[in-house]
């Protein structure tokens, strides 16, 4: 190896290590007062502006006015809003005034952010790609346009029609495309900027990432999930471009066809001895890194398990990551709240400030997280008054109308049939309706001892479980039962499981299995079917129904749960002792006998004891 090569590699290695250290350095941070928060903004630069106006973070004129506050943003400046740039500019703006006046802006990447990265284009507006457009030359459009060209000729026998090419390179590289995308690469503006982010910070003891909290964080701690996943993310960059710049690969290419393309490359360079080391390396970074951890549904970019999961199920999963980076709560953004208001969950422990903010795309507005000491208020883009979080609503399946538990069950009680049918499996199908809202519901006759669908719904809420829907008594055609919310667009697992679906389910699958197995192991539900495990397509929540036969009075376990191993996490523990005699027969003495009571308990003990070390 010539010695000027040995010399760049090892200089190289020199700068890497020390980027590294100082970088991890910037994990961390102490505030020196106020610490507020945002996510989301999607270029709504007005909004944005307004809401940090209202914390007190800007002036009028978008300057620094928030003294020593420590801003963050938990990512998503970009995509769906036209005013992307302007976002942008203003936080790179904040970032140089904000240390004059013992202040700090720290920005964490979100999502859309590595997608503008990687090439994942697939969410931006006109208007973004129409701030560009003065920097960007008639020649670099030629200069693409002819690859096309070349390509096409390639693929196609006979003459091309260049005007019609041309009008389709046109659309789907409109003008400032080109200019955009250099303005994301590794040495543009904003993607050198970019580049040099975090993927989460902690401030104090809070914790403040994008899109959650999944196991990977527990498994990676603060330093090495920020360092392995940054380095994915210029790895790809610098990678992709090298096959840019070699025109191997056109920049309008959709990040999720990189790999079959780079895949495609290699097999026809394999036959050529003369092929470029160089190049061959960057195909295969772009080949194994097109579906590296970063881009994964649990990824802390994408999870949205933290928001999804119920409390019992996502409760150890929660206390590990925080835990492993040394805070006491978590601020996410990624997922709208189900009321466009800052949240909290799990005890104060998640906060979810992704409002909609964009609200032509989201139909929220803004807000912001202000941390001052043990507060927590939120600031709001259409008040000056300070307001508290609210709590989590709980929500089982997909909600008609976004309707409450409350409201549903008010619905499903007091409100009018509409019809009544039987699907292809025989089960009794209600529409109900009051005050313009109308959902379907289960309709399940009483048996002769004890109404165990109630049961099941009241223990569930009670343990905090949140995976059967609401269930009221009503008599429906003259017969006495219950009645069960079945959401829209509904599948049953046999559907799940034949087409494959459900990969991106919000909690994943598996952890909703190991739940649902704990509860029917502690109601002894004879009769689960696959038919009995419903869920909602929108995020593919599992929900339980079909109770019937449940609540035995047989100790162990249900037969199809003999040979099944149950996972008890400690949160499950803490839910199973919470459950004593006298709150049990307190809260399921009205639709359990005695014994079906004692049985319960009697079943409790041998989980706790399945649990011990």
């Amino acid at each position: 190896m010539p010695l000027i090569r040995v010399i760049r590699i090892a200089t190289w290695l020199v700068i890497t290590l020390l980027a590294t250290t100082a970088i991890a350095r910037d994990y961390r941070h102490e505030s020196a007062g106020r610490v507020v928060a945002m996510s989301d903004p999607h270029g709504a630069y007005d909004s944005m502006l307004r809401t940090l106006g209202n914390a007190g973070i800007v002036d009028d004129a978008g300057n620094w006015a928030g003294s020593d506050a420590t801003l963050v943003i938990t990512g998503d400046l970009l995509d769906r809003g036209a005013d992307s740039r302007r976002i942008m500019d203003l936080v790179m703006r904040l970032e140089a005034q904000a240390p004059e006046a013992g202040g700090n802006v720290l920005l964490t990447l979100g999502n859309h952010e590595v997608m503008n990265l990687v090439g994942d284009l697939r969410y931006v507006a006109a208007g973004e790609y129409a701030a560009f457009a003065d920097e960007e030359t008639a020649e670099e459009r030629q200069r693409w346009f002819d690859v096309l060209l070349a390509t096409r000729r390639m693929q196609v026998e006979g003459e091309l029609d260049e005007a019609l090419l041309r009008a389709e390179f046109d659309r789907a590289r409109p003008p400032g495309f080109y200019a955009h995308r250099r303005a994301f690469s590794s040495e543009g503006k904003y993607g050198k900027w970019l580049l040099e982010k975090p993927l989460m910070v902690v401030v104090d003891d809070s914790a403040f990432v994008h899109g959650g909290m999944p196991a990977i964080v527990a498994e990676l701690g603060l330093e090495g999930l920020n360092d392995r996943l940054r380095a994915e993310i210029r790895d790809y960059v610098v990678a992709l471009e090298k096959l840019f710049d070699a025109d191997l690969i056109d920049p309008a290419v959709n990040f999720y066809e990189h790999g079959r393309i780079a895949e495609g490359i290699l097999a026809a360079m394999s036959e050529n001895p003369l092929s470029e080391p160089e190049l061959i390396d960057a195909l295969d970074k772009v080949v194994s890194l097109n579906n590296g951890s970063v881009h994964a549904s649990d990824s802390p970019l994408w999870y949205r398990g933290t928001v999804g999961c119920s409390e019992l199920t996502e409760g150890d999963v929660i206390a590990e990551a925080l835990a492993a980076v040394g805070a006491r709560r978590v601020a996410i953004g990624h997922t709208p709240t189900v009321t466009r208001r800052v949240l909290e969950r799990f005890d104060g422990r998640v906060i979810e400030i992704d409002t909609g903010m964009l609200s032509s795309a989201y139909k929220g507005s803004g807000f912001a997280l202000v941390i001052e000491g043990d507060n927590l208020l939120v600031a709001e883009e259409h008040s000056a008054e300070l307001s508290a979080p609210i709590r989590h609503p709980r929500r089982v399946g997909e909600r008609a109308d976004s309707l409450t538990s409350e409201v549903l069950t008010e619905l499903l009680r007091d409100g009018d049939i509409v019809s009544s049918n039987t699907d292809d499996s025989g089960r009794t199908v209600v529409e109900i309706s009051r005050n313009g809202a109308t959902v379907s519901a289960l309709f399940a006759e009483s048996p002769r001892r004890g109404e165990p669908e109630l049961a099941a719904y009241h223990l569930d809420r009670m343990i905090g479980l949140d995976i059967v829907p609401v269930t009221v008594a009503r008599e429906v055609d003259g017969e006495r039962g219950t009645l069960q919310f079945l959401p829209k667009n509904a599948r049953d697992e046999a559907y799940r499981s034949g087409s494959g679906q459900g990969g991106g389910a919000w909690c994943p699958l598996g952890r909703q299995w190991s739940s649902l197995y704990v509860f029917d192991a502690l109601i002894h539900n004879k009769g689960r079917l696959p038919t009995t495990m419903v869920y909602s397509t929108a995020n593919w929540h599992l929900m339980s129904m079909g109770h019937a036969a449940a609540f035995g009075t047989e100790r162990g376990r249900p037969r199809y749960l003999q040979d099944q191993p149950l996972l008890l996490t400690s949160t499950w523990v803490d839910a199973l002792n919470g459950l004593t005699e006298e709150n049990v027969q307190a809260t399921l003495g009205e639709w359990l006998t005695k014994r079906q009571v004692s049985a319960l308990l009697n079943r409790r003990d041998q989980l706790l004891e399945d649990a011990a070390p």
